[in-house]
């Protein structure tokens, strides 16, 4: 399910999916990129295929994406579960360009709405969140934040999943953009993804940053990050 944050809240978009418009970045890369080798893929054909996620995805946008995409981000999930988080970006045309992760053990300090209240009723175990930033070789950059939550049990861990999938139930707090030496970038909910594995569930986000990267790219990109383990 998509959905966009308004005032503090995660509200569904319509139809099944996905946005109307253009994302619009709320920052600029700060990041020192000169130098031929500044945003330079690895593997053969891999900013070709670029073109042709982004082309595929805008030719399916309304529809979740075309089928080309939903395969692809199939495939990236399955590489995902395994750990492998570069061959699951690569299955969108993208590669991780810099990242940064922390742990913060309370959970209701970083969280909110229905998602905090959440927190104050069932205890967490943990929560680890990290940020990166990924790109195409071609200029187009998106920051993407990823948080995994642990809790006291799986059936906690259903319940919660069900709580932060529900729109309007708040969420958790991103880690800043500014962590990754970006300007500050809101994070909108516009594209987001959620998974659960056993006691963990795991939360992920993305925003445009450079260039472009249509909407059904994007939620892609957090569908697929939302599989990875924890770190």
């Amino acid at each position: 399910m998509k959905f966009r944050m308004i005032d503090g809240r995660r509200v569904p978009i319509g139809g099944g999916g996905g946005k109307s418009g253009a994302v619009v970045a709320a920052g600029v890369l700060a990041l020192g990129l000169a130098g031929s080798g500044g945003l330079t893929l690895t593997g053969p054909g891999l900013v070709s295929e670029v073109g042709t996620v982004a082309g595929e995805a805008a030719s399916g946008a309304g529809s979740g994406g075309s089928p080309q995409l939903r395969l692809r981000q199939s495939e990236g999930q399955k590489s995902a579960r395994k750990g492998d988080s570069q061959a699951a970006w690569q299955r969108l045309g993208v590669k991780q360009l810099k990242r940064t992760a922390r742990q913060q053990a309370e959970c209701v300090a970083a969280s909110f709405g229905q998602v905090r209240d959440f927190f104050t009723g069932t205890r967490c175990t943990s929560l680890e969140r990290a940020l990166f930033l990924v790109g195409d070789g071609a200029g187009n950059t998106a920051v993407l934040s990823v948080a995994w939550v642990g809790l006291a049990s799986a059936s906690d861990a259903g319940r919660f999943k069900t709580v932060i999938d529900i729109p309007g139930s708040g969420d958790i707090r991103p880690m800043g953009s500014t962590a990754l030496d970006l300007a500050d970038i809101r994070f909108t909910g516009e594209n987001y993804g959620s998974d659960r594995d056993g006691r963990t569930v795991t939360i992920a986000e993305t925003e445009l940053v450079t260039g472009h990267f249509d909407h059904a790219t994007l939620d892609a990109i957090a569908e697929v990050s939302a599989c990875l383990p924890r770190i």
